[in-house]
C-alpha cells in the first residue's frame, strides 16, 4: 500500500458538498476512522516502564490511570478491569473519562502551571479509585505530537513539573511514568484500543478494523496487512510486530508529524513554523471571506480571516465553527490524495465503542499491566 501525502499547503479548497456531512465530526480531535479488514495473522521494547512487584494485590479487581498529553487538550483516563479467567483477556468493568484544555504545550513558558492541569485531575482519580487500591494502582502520562513539537529543554521541563505531582500523590509511580510518546506507537496503542472494543482481538474468528487518526499535530494509520506482500513493499520502519493476548501481530503503522488537523490549518494559513507579530493577520480564501477572528494554538496567539472564491457560498456558516471549510477540504484532501482512499471506501467515525473512549489509552494500559503482572 503506497502512502503518499502532499504538504497541507497545496491541498485543494474546493470539493464536493456531499463530504460536508461525512467528515463534520472529524473536526474534533483525537476522532478515529475504522475501516475494516480481514486477519490473516514482539511487543516493542522500552515503550513502558519494567516489570514491577506488586505486594499484597487484590486477586479480582485492578485499576490503571493513563493520562494523555495531546496538542489540544489533557486528558485522563480512569481505567477498572475484572481477570475473570488467567487465559482470557481482562473485562473492562468501566471508565472515567475527563479532559481539560488547553494542552500541556501551551504552557511551554509556564511548566508550573501545566503541572497543576494535571494535578487537579488527578484528584479525580482519588475519588474513583478506593483508597485501598491506591498503592497498587499505576499512574502514567503519554504526551504526543503537541510536545513532541517542542524544543527538547522545554517539553522535559513541563514533564519534570508533572513527574512530582505524581510522585507526591498516593498511586503507584513506575519508572519512566512521564514520556513523550513516539507517533507509531500511538497508532499502534490506538488500533489495539479499537479492535480490543470490537472484540476483534479473542474469540474464535478473528477479524481486524484498521485505524486512522486524526489529532492536532499528527495524524497516524494503523492496520493489519491482508497479505504478506504487503508487508515486503512497505518500509521496514512502518512494520512493528508485537505479542498481545496470546496471539502475535506485525502491523503497518505510521506517524505524520505535522499533519494534524491544527497544523494543517497552520500550514493553509502559511502561519506553519513562523514567529507570529502580535497584530500579524493570516488570511486564507478556504475561510469565510468576511471573517475576522483569533485562534489560539501551542500557546501562541493567531489573528485570521478570510479572502474572496471558495468558501464564501457556505450556507451553514457559523461563529462556532469559522474553520469548517477549511478542515472539510483538509480531511478529503488527506484521505483521497494523501492515503489513496476512494469515494466509495467505507469509513466510520466513532468517538467511543460501548460508552469507552477509542484513544490509544487504553492499549497503552493494557501493556502497562502487562508489564506490571496484573494481566495476561
Amino acid at each position: 500500500m503506497l502512502i503518499h501525502t502532499p504538504a497541507a499547503s497545496r491541498f485543494p479548497c474546493r470539493m464536493a458538498a456531499s463530504w460536508l456531512t461525512i467528515f463534520l465530526m472529524l473536526a474534533l480531535s483525537s476522532i478515529y476512522c475504522v475501516v475494516s479488514h480481514p486477519s490473516p495473522d514482539m511487543w516493542f521494547q522500552g515503550l513502558f516502564p519494567p516489570r514491577v512487584c506488586l505486594a499484597n494485590a487484590h486477586t479480582n479487581t485492578f485499576y490503571g490511570i493513563m493520562f494523555d498529553a495531546g496538542s489540544t487538550g489533557t486528558r485522563i483516563h480512569i481505567y477498572t478491569f475484572v481477570q475473570k479467567n488467567p487465559e482470557q483477556p481482562p473485562e473492562l468493568e468501566g471508565e472515567i473519562f475527563e479532559s481539560v484544555k488547553p494542552g500541556l504545550s501551551a504552557y511551554v513558558d509556564q511548566p508550573e502551571k501545566g503541572a497543576e492541569t494535571v494535578k487537579g485531575l488527578l484528584k479525580m482519580a482519588k475519588e474513583a479509585v478506593p483508597c485501598s487500591h491506591w498503592k497498587e494502582t499505576p499512574v502514567v502520562l503519554k504526551a504526543t505530537a503537541g510536545l513532541r513539537l517542542l524544543p527538547e529543554p522545554k517539553a522535559q521541563a513541563l514533564l519534570s513539573e508533572v513527574r512530582e505531582v505524581f510522585e507526591k500523590s498516593p498511586f503507584l509511580v513506575p519508572n519512566n511514568s512521564v514520556s513523550i510518546m513516539d507517533g507509531s506507537s500511538e497508532g499502534v496503542l490506538a488500533w489495539i484500543t479499537v479492535n480490543f472494543l470490537t472484540g476483534q482481538l479473542y474469540g474464535q474468528n478473528q477479524m481486524t478494523v484498521g485505524t486512522l487518526d486524526l489529532g492536532g499535530a499528527s495524524t497516524q494509520i494503523t492496520f493489519l496487512p491482508r497479505s504478506e506482500e504487503t508487508l515486503e513493499q512497505t518500509p521496514v520502519d512502518f512494520v512493528t510486530s508485537f505479542e498481545m493476548f496470546n496471539s502475535t501481530y506485525k502491523l503497518y503503522t505510521h506517524s505524520y508529524l505535522g499533519f494534524g488537523l491544527k497544523a494543517a490549518r497552520l500550514a493553509t494559513l502559511g502561519a506553519l513554523e513562523m514567529k507570529v507579530v502580535d497584530g500579524q493577520m493570516f488570511r486564507s480564501s478556504c475561510l469565510p471571506e468576511r471573517l475576522e477572528a483569533e485562534w489560539h494554538f501551542g500557546g501562541v496567539r493567531y489573528q485570521y480571516g478570510g479572502n474572496k472564491e471558495v468558501c464564501d457560498n457556505m450556507d451553514r456558516y457559523t461563529s462556532a465553527s469559522p474553520f469548517l471549510c477549511m478542515d472539510l477540504s483538509y480531511i478529503t484532501a488527506l484521505l483521497k490524495e494523501g492515503f489513496g482512499f476512494g469515494d466509495n471506501t467505507l469509513l466510520q467515525l466513532t468517538k467511543k465503542v460501548n460508552n469507552v473512549e477509542t484513544s490509544w489509552a487504553l492499549g497503552a494500559t493494557f501493556h502497562l499491566l502487562q508489564s506490571l503482572g496484573l494481566s495476561h
